[in-house]
């Protein structure tokens, strides 16, 4: 059966979204772009259905080209989220979290965060950015951030069955 608190299984997870993630920096830019667009078409058509406007004849070129920037950097932002939230349960279920836990937790998401943009070099029409390693880590920090709160509210409101 498998354990969620089972330390191995954890890494394990970690491991799988850190392929997920190079899978999705493999992509050519043509591809990349092609399911960010399919995305942004997705959200532009959800707003659509929320307002009484056609929004789409609203949106100028510029304005749409924005949201699938926007969308794009989310996409970062979320990748990483659950990687720093991944890493810092990891750690969580091998000893007592501390604050040098989460750093190290921290350190782990942005050298992967490097690597990944470094990797980016060598993907047809696709470039690494220093940005976007700090979208990276601001997507890790506030995954790591989620999960010591939650830990914290777990066990200040339900006491031992979180130490």
């Amino acid at each position: 059966m498998l354990d969620f608190k089972d330390t191995n299984f954890s890494w394990v997870g970690v491991l799988l979204w850190m392929i997920v993630i190079f899978c999705f920096s493999a992509q050519p830019a043509n591809q990349s772009a092609g399911l960010s667009s399919k995305i942004t078409q997705v959200m532009i058509s959800i707003i659509e259905k929320w307002t009484p406007l056609d929004i789409t004849t609203f949106l100028e070129e510029e304005k749409k080209e924005l949201i699938h920037h926007i969308i794009r950097k989310m996409a970062h932002i979320l990748l990483y989220f659950v990687l720093g939230f991944l890493i810092t349960n990891a750690f969580r279920n091998n000893e007592k979290m501390e604050g040098v836990t989460l750093v190290f937790a921290f350190l782990i998401c942005l050298f992967y965060a490097f690597s990944d943009e470094f990797h980016q070099l060598y993907v047809p029409g696709r470039s690494g950015q220093i940005k976007d390693v700090f979208i990276d880590s601001g997507g890790s920090f506030l995954g790591i951030s989620g999960y010591y709160i939650i830990f914290k509210f777990k066990k200040k409101n339900f006491g031992s069955l979180y130490n």
